[in-house]
């Protein structure tokens, strides 16, 4: 029976959805020997009523067990529409799993609306455009944006950083892309000598640190798997500032002027001129 028409796992799920209601309950089903069970996690996010974090203590505890079948989260309140922090963090997640396994299937998502009750089982795409994209920090942002381009392009991985919304306006805090960025295998250029497939990182708004990244494409912009309708002149980058979907835009005016310094990757294989 597929689990998400198992109806011992559904009443399961509610019952847990009940139980924490106002907050987002979420969980696990693990198949144990050829029957589907629902555990239920902890929400250990700072604001359980919005959105959820679940404790990777017992997520772990229930895969232990057996094979994992499905995600599981409530929306209090709500339909069972996916949030836009949903699809990002499920494309994340399989994207994770990709590079573990690349024959890996997709995890199914399931999500209860409480009290309404209903029930949705989402998909991950498993390769998001890099434009068109909704911002969620930490997920789907101009970092995530940029490191998926030279993933598609180059095969480059690089470490997922823990990093809180804002941490550019914290004076004593850490400066992600100044300090982490030879981690990462990336070494400074002189913006005169920017070429295809460089990262500009930028300063944006009144802020202590450098917030920002794009790739430079220069005149004739592709991206993997996209077409691309380009209006203007170029030269172009690819970013995803806050709040509004990823793009490929104009390097010129703002963008050159708020520019801090320029990093090129020692291994990236794409364009060069």
């Amino acid at each position: 029976m597929d689990v998400f028409e198992n109806e011992n796992v559904r009443e399961d799920i509610r019952r847990h959805a009940a139980k924490d209601y106002p907050r987002e309950c979420c969980g696990v089903v693990v198949n144990i020997q050829g029957r589907s069970q629902y555990f239920p996690c902890k929400n250990i996010s700072e604001d359980p009523t919005e959105e959820f974090q679940m404790c990777p203590e017992d997520m772990t505890d229930a895969m232990d067990l057996g094979e994992l079948e499905a995600i599981v989260h409530s929306h209090p309140d709500a339909t069972s529409q996916p949030s836009a922090f949903d699809l990002a963090f499920m494309e994340r997640y399989y994207a994770t799993e990709l590079i573990l396994d690349p024959e890996a299937k997709p995890t199914p998502w399931i999500i209860v609306s409480w009290p309404d009750g209903d029930f949705r089982q989402v998909i991950a795409q498993g390769s998001v455009p890099l434009t068109g994209r909704e911002f969620v920090h930490g997920l789907h942002d101009c970092w995530q944006c940029c490191s998926d381009y030279y993933f598609r392009t180059s095969g480059l991985i690089f470490p997922n950083f823990e990093r809180h919304d804002g941490w550019w306006e914290d004076k004593d805090g850490v400066s992600h892309y100044e300090e982490k960025f030879i981690e990462c295998g990336f070494y400074k250029v002189p913006l005169d000598e920017i070429q295809v497939g460089d990262l500009i990182i930028m300063q944006i708004g009144r802020t202590y640190h450098p917030n920002h990244a794009a790739v430079y494409l220069g005149n004739q912009p592709s991206l993997p798997d996209e077409d691309l309708s380009i209006f203007g002149q170029g030269p172009f980058i690819l970013h995803h500032m806050y709040s509004r979907k990823s793009a490929v835009e104009i390097y010129g005016g703002q963008w050159l002027h708020r520019t801090s310094f320029v990093l090129r990757h020692k291994n990236y294989v794409g364009e060069t001129s």
